[in-house]
């Protein structure tokens, strides 16, 4: 029987695309830049569990105010550091109170002759480096040769009057919970898809942004320096013309400007955290004139938190958490098939298998600056209205 479900053959994904863990293609190349881990209060005197890119680490800050990422399992004998005591010089293990520094350095063995003696400076507990910028903290997870800069953005170097920068942690822009239970890519790549906007958040959702998001736009696509962007344009019905911009710059910025159409340049950068293979969250920096005001997005009906729908609700009114978490933990690439308003996605698509192409020749991926002239990332996303009547 034609087009029978039975016939289907076994579904597969693009391993070399979602799979995030160390060793992996997309692992390895998503370890040649800067993740955000944290926002910066969430370095304390506390050691705090944080799982990224598939691994498992321990996040602190000392009592100089040093933060520490370090490989969770004790080098001496194995057990967890987030059981450790946080102290001026750095982290000391509960068992035997071996101390390290947040470089790893062993300072002391207390139950060793002499403190450990020379025989500490043998040993050095597995860590990372961390960076502190616009209320994050960045870790880098690569190679110790390959290391970048930390980039710098001109959304939050070039502020205005009363303008400060404020960061959030609660996934704004996943449409749901903080940890999404599905791949990075399913959200990353639904940036390079306008489309959806019409369909799902104006359709389904019932106007879930504001009307003019309704309206089918124009839609083309440019490969740029950083990544990849879409040019929308909607004629309004008042006869002034909507150009809005989106950019994805590549491993995982999300540049969208503010959906409600707050007019002018995009204020919010969001970073797509792959936390293994299977989940991700998003960190979040923007431009804003009073702390605290990001918060997180609510949805249809009635303007009710995400958390407070019912599954009646979910089903009856779903948003990008429930198309992107609907298509499975990993979506199977093999099922798909893509159309002309696909294009963002391919292209997108295409420029990763460039990087992961870029690596395996051992060339440096884009976006990944030696010097202070060339960490700079400026961006074009943004709205902006046009009176077309008067021209």
């Amino acid at each position: 029987m034609e087009g029978s479900a039975y016939l289907l053959p076994e579904p597969t994904h693009d391993t070399s695309m979602t799979e995030v863990e160390r060793g992996t293609p997309m692992g390895e190349l998503l370890r040649r830049y800067w993740h955000p881990v944290g926002l910066t209060a969430d370095a304390g005197p506390t050691p705090k569990k944080v799982t990224i890119l598939g691994e498992e680490l321990i996040l602190f800050r000392d009592g100089q105010g040093r933060v520490g990422l370090i490989y969770p399992r004790c080098c001496h004998r194995g057990t967890t550091l987030y059981y450790g005591k946080v102290e001026d010089d750095g982290i000391r293990c509960c068992y035997h109170g071996w101390q390290f520094d947040v470089e790893g350095r062993c300072l002391d063995m207390p139950v060793e002759p002499e403190g450990g003696g020379n025989f500490k400076r043998k040993v050095r507990q597995p860590w990372y480096p961390v960076e502190e910028r616009y209320g994050l903290i960045f870790a880098y997870m690569g190679p110790p040769d390959k290391k970048p800069l930390l980039p710098r953005y001109a959304i939050f170097e070039e502020l205005e009057e009363g303008e400060l920068v404020d960061a959030d942690d609660s996934s704004l822009g996943s449409g749901g919970d903080v940890v999404a239970p599905c791949n990075w890519l399913q959200h990353f790549e639904n940036v390079m898809d306008p489309f959806h906007v019409v369909v799902l958040h104006d359709g389904f959702s019932g106007t879930q942004f504001v009307e003019p998001m309704g309206i089918m736009p124009e839609v083309t696509y440019e490969n740029f320096e950083h990544g990849v962007r879409s040019f929308q344009v909607r004629t309004l019905d008042d006869g002034r013309t909507l150009r809005r911009i989106t950019e994805t710059v590549l491993p995982t910025l999300r540049i969208v400007a503010s959906p409600v159409l707050t007019p002018g340049r995009c204020g919010f950068i969001g970073w797509t955290l792959p936390v293994d293979s299977t989940h991700y969250r998003i960190y979040t920096a923007a431009r804003v004139t009073k702390k605290g005001a990001l918060v997180k997005n609510r949805s249809k009906p009635g303007g009710k938190l995400w958390f407070d729908m019912t599954e009646e609700e979910h089903q009856k009114y779903p948003g990008d958490w429930e198309a992107q978490v609907g298509q499975g933990p990993i979506s199977y690439h093999s099922e798909e098939h893509l159309g002309v308003s696909d294009k963002g996605i391919i292209m997108l698509r295409k420029m990763f298998n460039e990087q992961l192409a870029a690596i395996t020749a051992g060339e440096d991926p884009i976006n990944t600056a030696r010097t202070e002239d060339e960490n700079y990332v400026t961006s074009q996303s943004g709205n902006w209205f046009e009176d077309v009547a008067a021209e």
